[in-house]
């Protein structure tokens, strides 16, 4: 680590931001921008495990979008119910990228599917935040 790295202030740096990706979620949610509000929804989870690699590894996270790998990578304990939740919400942030995932992602963003999944990452991020 350089003598400028500053671990506090990058943590805090990630956490406001998820904070900020967070309203923008509920914005996106509100006017039926669904896909993309579970987009950006995985960068609300992205964020704060990054927070959380730093705080354990007091190093910089991988540059890596996949959840579950990034908590593996810093040694979080997750349960077979939060594997799967990280490992569906990493595919918001896939599928919302590629044309050729698009339309179907889109599809199966309902109302009902985003609702459930915005509860879950709501979840999620006050388990994430607990342990920051």
């Amino acid at each position: 680590m350089s003598e400028n790295f500053n671990s506090k202030n990058i943590i805090k740096y990630w956490i406001e931001s998820s904070d900020d990706d967070f309203k923008t979620m509920l914005d996106l949610y509100k006017t039926k921008n669904y896909n993309w509000s579970l987009f950006i929804g995985h960068l609300v989870i992205e964020k704060l495990l990054k927070a959380y690699y730093l705080k354990v590894k007091n190093e910089y996270p991988p540059l890596i979008h996949d959840l579950r790998r990034l908590a593996e990578k810093a040694d979080m304990v997750l349960d077979d119910n939060r594997i799967i939740e990280f490992e569906t919400i990493s595919q918001f942030n896939i599928r919302a990228r590629y044309d050729d995932y698009k339309r179907k992602f889109y599809k199966l963003c309902t109302e009902n599917f985003t609702t459930e999944w915005i509860e879950k990452i709501k979840n999620v991020q006050q388990w994430i935040k607990t342990m920051l």
